[in-house]
């Protein structure tokens, strides 16, 4: 997608009688229900009247700052009530929000910067530093004239040289600057670019629609039982597009209460779940292991709690055993999907989790999912091949990168990079990465099915399998496991418990023991991390 492609669009009068974009949500949901509690975030608690008030003085204050529809606005925070405000006044400025990873070094954000071409920075006071190093390295520093600082409760300096408080921005006058803003949105207009986790790779820019955001939303009402009933805890980061768009905005969509934390430690969201009765909660199996193992899960009133998601990564299926046996009110969905399908492709349900363990359902009510293999055919019931989507949910493209926006989407559908296979009943299974297939000795091993047997020991709380070069397999299967708390656990013990369960070449040749396993704030293991810090296991072979 080029710049050309971010600004422009025509939008008729019968078009904007029509719209239904992503700005427009907080003011219908305050139409509605307008004294219903939307927001807690600490001591700070919004109706929805209060919450849409917020949006649209925010959202003239940014096209007062000289932001125009098209122009990009990037956000680097931790969780915060501001996060979700800018999100939708954003949007209904018509400018494209760029959220940033608060775990990025300078010189990561700067690419971002330089690659999405921001015109402005809104940025957490406590990461006015990072920023300010970050526009340093950036190329194109002086073109972000638009600068604002998120000030925290306690913080000492709230505002540095070159930077304005975002207080202003929430409390700007509209009745200066021709009052309101009302900017025509397209369905296809881009108001999201959302930065892929770069696990892997250096991240992508993928730009996501009103159109493509509000279907997710519809899906996840329908297939994830969503309701303004709901009473939703959301701790992991709004950075990512999981908290956000399936749950966040949808919980703005429907009309329900978020509680916002700054993070998912694990105390702290047991008592949150007691203190404000919170009936749902997202978290992907990291998260999850670490309630199961925090001592006050058993001690702790957790009555309200009756919906479970997870996603990010594949639930071990012994720990979904764990979670129903020990949580067995809650009912569990597995939200599968990524960046570019915003974020939601195929749903596992709460009546599903048993038989199908290890599942990741079948395709969302707006999603339409196969397996295709090397020249994009569809291969048989149980064969394993590239998972392809189509969608509306699907982003527009990767900006300022055509080739890899081609490759994506050819033969016009939406190459996931993931591999899996669909069994006779429609069921779709993830195999694994593309990337995490490990090749060795001329057999294809995934590293998820290695996982899944090593999680069968009992002295295993997470592990993660990936590829390291071997001068006589081309590649070997290595394991980094923590142990659960209390429980002696050695190399050898589990090198054993894999040969028992997996065939020969299937089961680690390396096994190293650790506290923790590298994760990203979203809770996705960082492979790539493990592959440097292990590159040279087999160096002694």
């Amino acid at each position: 997608m080029t710049d050309a492609a971010v600004t422009a669009s025509t939008v008729s009068p019968v078009s904007t009688a029509r719209q239904h974009a992503l700005g427009d949500i907080p003011r219908r949901t305050a139409q509605r229900v307008p004294d219903k509690l939307a927001v807690v975030d600490g001591d700070q608690r919004l109706t929805f009247a209060e919450l849409e008030e917020y949006v649209e003085r925010t959202a003239a204050a940014i096209a007062a700052a000289g932001l125009g529809k098209g122009d990009r606005l990037a956000l680097l925070s931790h969780n915060c009530w501001q996060f979700a405000v800018l999100d939708f006044a954003a949007a209904r400025a018509g400018v494209v929000l760029v959220p940033i990873n608060f775990m990025l070094g300078a010189h990561e954000i700067a690419f971002i910067l330089d690659h999405s071409g921001a015109s402005g920075f809104v940025v957490e006071d406590g990461l006015v530093p990072t920023a300010e190093a970050a526009l340093a390295a950036a190329e194109h520093h002086g073109r972000v004239h638009a600068r604002r600082v998120i000030t925290f409760p306690g913080a000492e300096n709230p505002t540095s040289e070159g930077w304005d408080d975002l207080t202003g921005w929430l409390e700007h006058d509209l009745t200066r600057d021709g009052g309101p803003v009302d900017v025509p949105m397209a369905d296809d207009d881009p108001v999201r670019m959302m930065f892929t986790s770069g696990t892997e790779s250096r991240p992508k820019g993928a730009l996501l629609s009103s159109r493509a955001l509000m279907w997710q939303y519809v899906s996840c009402v329908i297939d994830g039982e969503m309701a303004a009933d709901d009473v939703e805890l959301h701790t992991l980061p709004l950075y990512h597009c999981a908290q956000l768009d399936c749950f966040l905005g949808v919980d703005v969509y429907v009309g329900a209460t978020s509680i916002i934390l700054p993070g998912p430690d694990p105390a702290t969201v047991l008592r949150a779940i007691a203190e404000h009765g919170v009936t749902k909660y997202f978290a992907p199996p990291t998260v999850w292991i670490g309630l199961l193992r925090h001592p006050d899960l058993d001690t702790t009133d957790l009555s309200s709690l009756r919906k479970g998601y997870y996603g990010a990564s594949p639930m071990p299926v012994e720990v979904l055993h764990e979670l129903q046996e020990r949580l067995p009110d809650v009912r569990f969905w597995n939200f599968y999907g990524q960046t570019e399908m915003a974020p939601l492709a195929t749903i596992l349900g709460p009546d599903e989790q048993v038989e199908y363990a290890g599942s990741a359902g079948r395709a969302s009510i707006n999603v339409e999912t196969r397996i295709v293999d090397d020249r994009d055919e569809p291969v048989p019931t149980g064969t394993v091949g590239e998972i392809v989507h189509r969608s509306p949910h699907a982003t527009l493209g990767y900006y300022r990168d055509e080739a890899k926006t081609a490759e994506a989407f050819r033969n016009g559908w939406f190459h996931s990079g993931d591999l899996g296979y669909v069994d006779d009943t429609g069921h779709l299974y993830v195999v694994d990465r593309k990337k995490d297939m490990i090749k060795t000795g001329g057999e294809n091993v995934a590293s998820r099915e290695v996982e899944e047997a090593i999680y069968t020991h009992p002295g295993v709380a997470e592990v993660a399998v990936f590829g390291v070069s071997h001068p006589r397999w081309v590649e070997a299967v290595a394991a980094v496991v923590v142990p659960k708390e209390g429980a002696s656990l050695t190399s050898s013990d589990v090198l054993a418990h894999a040969r028992e369960v997996l065939a020969h070449y299937k089961a680690p040749k390396y096994v190293v023991i650790a506290e923790a396993l590298p994760k990203n704030p979203s809770g996705k293991i960082l492979k790539r991390q493990l592959r440097d810090a292990h590159a040279d296991l087999a160096a002694g072979d």
